[in-house]
């Protein structure tokens, strides 16, 4: 009996979603067990700072890394938006999960709503659309999905932002206020999907049955959009890509924070040319934002 070793986040959305590779697995082969291995990283212990002041939400992976370079576990599974846009080529994306629902969605508190309160919303990203829609008073909030929750409840927030997906895999789909759409609030690049990662060169068949063709194609866009303007995991920069038939339309968010210049567009193609969508269209957005920052 094979083991594979599966290192993860020890939140209980992370071990959710290590879990869900690790069924895939153990379906695929009944030859295979799976041990599940988790740790705290970095990004989950610093709770009083924001992520782009100590460093981006790469420390969520810090620790996982090391694990798998170190040859304590064999694959490591992430939230993919949570990956940084520079991957270390020794341990490569693996495989990616069918996407959930990428949306962001409002959850508001069980009991009675202090609206002096602000809404709690953690990335830049959301907080720079939610002030286009019109919300007000927005702060900063850390940790994991479940003591976010519990910060809600308490009364410290009257209102959370946060990912659908997130809040769908913990089963509390009842907690949503109100879904924004795509066109409201635009996603991070790989919201919803979960990616794996491994040694270089290791096998890997065992994730056939996990692996997801059409969502490698959409996380190629979205990352190559964003990695194209420099963008890392904590920048205000969104992207929301979606296949029909053989194409690949991507829409893309570029905040130019110090113009004060938000800007949106869209570029379609092949499925396969995805990367080269992404780029293309973070070209086009970072040149209409110097040209009117010129006042061209």
């Amino acid at each position: 009996m094979k083991i594979i070793r599966v290192g993860s986040r020890d939140s209980k959305l992370a071990i959710i979603q290590a879990k869900l590779v690790m069924d895939a697995i153990e379906r695929y082969d009944k030859n295979i067990k799976t041990e599940l291995i988790t740790m705290k990283t970095t990004g989950d212990k610093i709770l009083n700072k924001s992520l782009d002041k100590i460093g981006g939400k790469g420390l969520f992976v810090k620790e996982l890394d090391n694990a798998l370079l170190n040859d304590k576990v064999d694959i490591t599974v992430h939230s993919y938006k949570d990956i940084p846009m520079e991957i270390n080529p020794d341990l490569p994306i693996v495989a990616v999960s069918e996407r959930e629902d990428e949306r962001d969605v409002l959850i508001l508190p069980k009991g009675k709503i202090d609206k002096t309160k602000p809404i709690g919303c953690s990335s830049k990203r959301r907080t720079i659309q939610l002030l286009q829609l019109g919300y007000e008073n927005i702060a900063p909030v850390r940790g994991n999905v479940i003591s976010r929750l519990n910060k809600l409840d308490e009364g410290q927030f009257s209102a959370l932002v946060l990912a659908a997906a997130g809040i769908k895999r913990l089963g509390l789909e009842e907690r949503i206020y109100r879904y924004f759409s795509t066109e409201e609030i635009m996603p991070a690049a790989c919201q919803g999907i979960i990616a794996v990662q491994a040694r270089k060169g290791e096998n890997v068949d065992f994730l056939k049955g996990f692996h997801c063709e059409k969502s490698k194609y959409i996380a190629d866009a979205e990352r190559a959009f964003v990695a194209a303007l420099e963008g890392g995991c904590s920048s205000p920069v969104a992207a929301h890509a979606q296949i029909q038939g053989d194409k690949l339309i991507l829409n893309g968010l570029y905040v130019d924070e110090k113009m004060g210049i938000l800007k949106k567009g869209s570029m379609s193609g092949s499925v396969e040319d995805a990367q080269n969508i992404g780029k293309s269209l973070a070209r086009k957005l970072k040149e209409e934002v110097w040209k009117w920052g010129r006042g061209l």
